[in-house]
């Protein structure tokens, strides 16, 4: 027979019912909020396992079962794998550069002052908010922005200049050779200012005694960052990394309002978004399309478990 804190005893089976009681409440509360996910979130992905296996076109009442078949499709169809493999570039370039920037200036806002101490750089809140304003700007804003900074003559941006000097304009958007690196480019000038606040607001949670006691062990710049900034960071940046690895398999408006023809020039920066949008609402294939977004779908979640498992190490208390 258990007892309470004054030291009486409980009566059998309270707690049993004080359990009941908890579960019964917080079943009640989180009724709803399931329901709303099963229901927006849960059934149209149910509806689009159902419809890859379909030849529907999006008009007809009553589609064919067609089985794998639209899966065996995709083993022939260039186009689709080389969508896959843009994807899969900018699955470790896009993340690998812009943790990079982004860790670099946040070390410099944070600890990269003059003087003896640990100290950020002369407004540094100044330069945040700088490098957080293409945050505020919608994706096709930047998309028509970049159009206009990769233009071919000389009002452009960076042709201009070129042009100006006597020089060949280059096609930013124009080559094949050039286009993907102009998207990857626009990416992370757009992504990177986010994760400069993220990680300045991690850095400020570390006790300054920490660099304090590193710098008085003899630590420079560079061996601050790597044997106590990063460290300490691990965890903010291994978040960043799935939420750009899972941005880099959903880019799609940038490279659809940007690029010619969708994704060109010959398919040069198509992406698997842009090609399940294009047999879908272009081509009017959704079985074919949603066999499509099955595979990105898998993709996605095989990237997030396998970098949550790659990246994991033994957390660090401060």
């Amino acid at each position: 027979m258990s007892e309470v804190a004054d030291g009486r005893p409980r009566r059998p089976g309270r707690a049993g019912r004080e359990g009941f009681v908890r579960a019964r409440f917080i079943t009640g509360f989180l009724a709803a909020p399931v329901l709303l996910y099963l229901v927006y979130v849960i059934s149209p992905y149910a509806q689009a396992f159902s419809i890859a296996m379909t030849d529907w076109r999006g008009v007809s009442a009553a589609p064919r079962f067609v089985g794998l078949a639209n899966f065996g499709r995709l083993l022939g169809d260039g186009v689709f794998w080389r969508a896959v493999g843009h994807n899969a570039l900018l699955l470790v370039l896009l993340p690998l550069l812009t943790l990079a920037i982004a860790l670099f200036f946040a070390f410099l806002l944070n600890a990269g002052g003059q003087g003896g101490g640990v100290a950020g750089v002369w407004g540094s809140g100044f330069y945040r908010v700088v490098f957080f304003f293409p945050q505020v700007l919608a994706v096709a804003i930047v998309a028509v922005l970049f159009q206009q900074v990769f233009r071919p003559d000389g009002s452009g941006m960076l042709n201009g200049p070129l042009i100006a000097l006597g020089l060949e304009p280059v096609g930013f958007l124009s080559d094949p050779g050039v286009a993907f690196w102009s998207i990857l480019a626009v990416l992370v000038w757009q992504a990177v200012g986010f994760y400069v606040v993220l990680f300045s607001a991690g850095m400020a949670s570390i006790p300054r005694e920490m660099f304090e006691a590193a710098r008085i062990d003899g630590a420079g710049r560079v061996q601050l960052f790597a044997r106590v900034t990063l460290p300490l960071l691990w965890e903010t940046v291994q978040v960043g990394w799935i939420y750009l690895g899972i941005a880099a398999l959903d880019v799609f408006a940038l490279v659809w309002v940007m690029t010619a023809e969708h994704g060109g020039p010959d398919h040069s920066t198509t992406v698997m978004a842009a090609e399940v949008y294009r047999n879908a609402f272009q081509y009017f294939k959704f079985g074919y399309a949603s066999a499509m977004g099955v595979v990105l779908f898998f993709f996605t979640v095989a990237f997030a478990v396998l970098a949550l498992r790659l990246s994991r190490r033994e957390r660090i208390e401060f």
